[in-house]
Parts: C-alpha cells; sequence; structure tokens
C-alpha cells in the first residue's frame, strides 16, 4: 500500500522563510536552511521550497538559497517560484532540487508545462495551483456520487495577487494533460486560518485526475491532516505555520495517521 506523505513548506522572501494568512500578513518564521535540517531529521517525507514573490516580483528564484537547503536535506525536495523556462527548471534541478513547482508562467504559457516534461519528465513537473472558491453558494454532496456540486474555485498567480479566468478543476485536467507530474493545491480561503483544508476543492480535483496531489492550506489540528487524506482524497498533505512555529510536529502528524489506519512510512 503507498504511504501517505507529510511535507512540510517553506515560503521564502528575501532569504527568509515567512509566513502570512490568506497570503497577507506576513511574518519571520526562521532560516530556510536550518528548517530543512530540522525537517529532514523530523522524519519529513518530502520537503517544499518556495519563492513566494519571484513571480510578483519578475525576478528568478534564488539559487544560493536552493543550494543551501538541499544540502541540508536527504529527502526529495520541490523548489519554485519564478520558473519561467526550461532553462530556469534546470537550474533548480542542477541546484540540488529533485521537482520543480510551476505556477503563474504555467497559466500564462500551458506549453511550458509539455516543455519542462519532455526536457526532465512529468515526474519532475509539479503544478502548484492558488486557488479561491468563486461562488458564494454553499456546496452540497450529491448522495450517489458524491461529487461537489453548486461552486467553482478560480484560479489565481503571482503569489495569490492576480485572479484568472480559469477553473480550477478544468486547469488541474489541462496541466496534467500536458505533462504535469503532480499537483500541488493550496486554498486561498482555508491558508492560514486553521480551520481545515478545503476538501471540497481537493476531492473534486481529485476526482478529475490521475496524478498525485497535495492538499495545501488551512490546517491547524491533527484531524485535519486525516480529513484531507480521507474526505480530501489527497495523496499527501502540506503545512508551514503549524510546523514553523511548534504547534506541531512532523512525527506528531505521522503517529496520529498511523494509528488512524493511515499507512505513512516511519519516522526513524
Amino acid at each position: 500500500m503507498l504511504t501517505r506523505r507529510v511535507i512540510p513548506c517553506l515560503d521564502v522572501d528575501a532569504g527568509r522563510v515567512v509566513k502570512g494568512v490568506s497570503f497577507i500578513d506576513i511574518r519571520d518564521a526562521g532560516d530556510p536552511a536550518a528548517l530543512a535540517a530540522f525537517y529532514n531529521a523530523e522524519g519529513a517525507d518530502e520537503l517544499v521550497f518556495l519563492d513566494i514573490t519571484a513571480s510578483s516580483d519578475a525576478r528568478n528564484t534564488m539559487v544560493e538559497v536552493v543550494e543551501k537547503v538541499s544540502s541540508e536535506v536527504f529527502i526529495p525536495l520541490t523548489v519554485g517560484g519564478g520558473i519561467r523556462s526550461v532553462d530556469n527548471m534546470r537550474k533548480m534541478l542542477e541546484a540540488g532540487a529533485d521537482k520543480v513547482s510551476i505556477n503563474s508562467a504555467a497559466v500564462i504559457n500551458p506549453q511550458l508545462i509539455e516543455d519542462c516534461a519532455k526536457e526532465f519528465g512529468s515526474q519532475c513537473v509539479v503544478l502548484a495551483m492558488d486557488v479561491k472558491r468563486s461562488s458564494d453558494e454553499i456546496a452540497k454532496r450529491d448522495d450517489t456520487t458524491e461529487a461537489v456540486t453548486g461552486i467553482s474555485w478560480q484560479v489565481y498567480t503571482h503569489g495569490g495577487r492576480q485572479p484568472t479566468p480559469l477553473d480550477a478543476v478544468q486547469w488541474a485536467r489541462t496541466a496534467t494533460e500536458c505533462g504535469a507530474g503532480e499537483l500541488l493545491v493550496t486554498s486561498m480561503d482555508a491558508d492560514g486560518q486553521k480551520t481545515g483544508y478545503d476538501n471540497d476543492v481537493l476531492s473534486s480535483i481529485s476526482d478529475s485526475v490521475t496524478v498525485p496531489v497535495i492538499a495545501s492550506g488551512g490546517a491547524g489540528a491533527l484531524e485535519h491532516f486525516y480529513d484531507a487524506l480521507i474526505y480530501g482524497k489527497s495523496d499527501a498533505v502540506l503545512a508551514a505555520s503549524l510546523f514553523h512555529f511548534g504547534e506541531l510536529r512532523v512525527s506528531e502528524v505521522k503517529s496520529y495517521l498511523e494509528n488512524r489506519g493511515i499507512p505513512v512510512r516511519k519516522v526513524g
């Protein structure tokens, strides 16, 4: 049985790990290399490094910070932020990344997904999606299909600053058809709120694609991780502030999931 992954996320701005609420009210959370080393020792399954202002500031991801982080971990590292070309992706892989996340540039030019997948393989291409509910209607579940109806999600780019006309579920399908090997889905509504992941969008996307889906945005308690894996149908759960500020530890989450029957990689 495939194990489910627990993934800390390092949102980095100007060389420091930061964390906000719904993509605003940003505060400092520490040194990325030091946190990476800690999570590696904690038993994290992977690590995600996102340069959150690279796209909005029109600059490239900081290669030197990626090199420092990759030197501290012996688990898969995904790097994203400001990736706009095959050459950008190559530089991140050469700096030590195992996978590269693309978001804004892929929305502008979906061909980038296909080009990167052809050059490095789909397993290296992670599509990051920042999504927000675009309807005030209450989500309802059909008794037979359990499909979410009456609500949709809009895709945003540039660190959640720019709305697009894209529907999240349709964009997920398109991106995987282009060659994305994994989806990192962040709910802007839930991000930093600690009220739980948006399991409606996660399950809707998971039902629509055949690649792994990583849940992001909203974790605030142990049961939220379980709910995202079961009700959100996710393959992995990602969190930031809960881990950065010591409210929960990766080992606690994995022990909790294991005790509830979720297969996880043993810590240590």
